[in-house]
């Protein structure tokens, strides 16, 4: 192994303590890896004897953001799909928050109706908020890619904070949406 390697290693490791970092991975995402997920956080949470109310937040944070993966990662190139259903998931936490950070690849062309989507979303109070829940519940679509934004509106729900999100530009036909939820470790 050349050495620049094992540096970076040890860089991402230093990164990793500095940011509190409890999970990070980059790949396909499936129901096995979500099980696994939940069940390292599950117990990454009660060695710490964390409130089982922000667990179960936490929880439900995390099982929304691996489904968008899963469901909404588009390949990096048309016609590539190995990249599909791709993307990094990671977990970590400060004294005030737990931080549940998603980046997966998106066709340019999807980019601005789902900055639409997440932008009314976050424009409303929380009794708009529950009317809408209830009518995508009822109606269903909200976007011409068969989501009815109901995973992005229940986190602001639960977490009753703004959803961050990030247009990376990769190439002229794809980029790489970042997501970042923040849940309060206090209930």
């Amino acid at each position: 192994m050349e050495n620049g390697f094992l540096e970076f290693v040890y860089d991402f490791y230093k990164s990793m303590k500095a940011h509190e970092i409890k999970l990070v991975y980059e790949g396909r995402v499936t129901q096995q890896i979500t099980k696994t997920f939940i069940a390292l956080a599950e117990s990454h949470m009660e060695e710490n004897a964390e409130v089982s109310g922000v667990q179960r937040k936490v929880v439900h944070v995390m099982v929304e953001c691996l489904q968008n993966i899963s469901r909404y990662a588009d390949e990096y190139e048309p016609g590539q799909s190995r990249y599909a259903g791709r993307g990094i998931f990671m977990v970590s936490h400060t004294e005030n928050y737990w931080c549940v950070t998603t980046g997966n690849a998106i066709f340019n062309e999807k980019v601005k109706e789902l900055r639409d989507m997440i932008d009314q979303i976050n424009e409303l109070n929380e009794d708009e908020l529950k009317d809408l829940y209830v009518k995508q519940m009822r109606e269903g679509r909200m976007t011409s890619r068969g989501g009815a934004g109901l995973g992005f509106i229940d986190i602001r729900r639960k977490t009753k904070r703004m959803l961050e999100y990030y247009f990376l530009p990769i190439t002229e036909k794809v980029s790489f949406f970042l997501f970042t939820t923040f849940i309060p470790r206090k209930v």
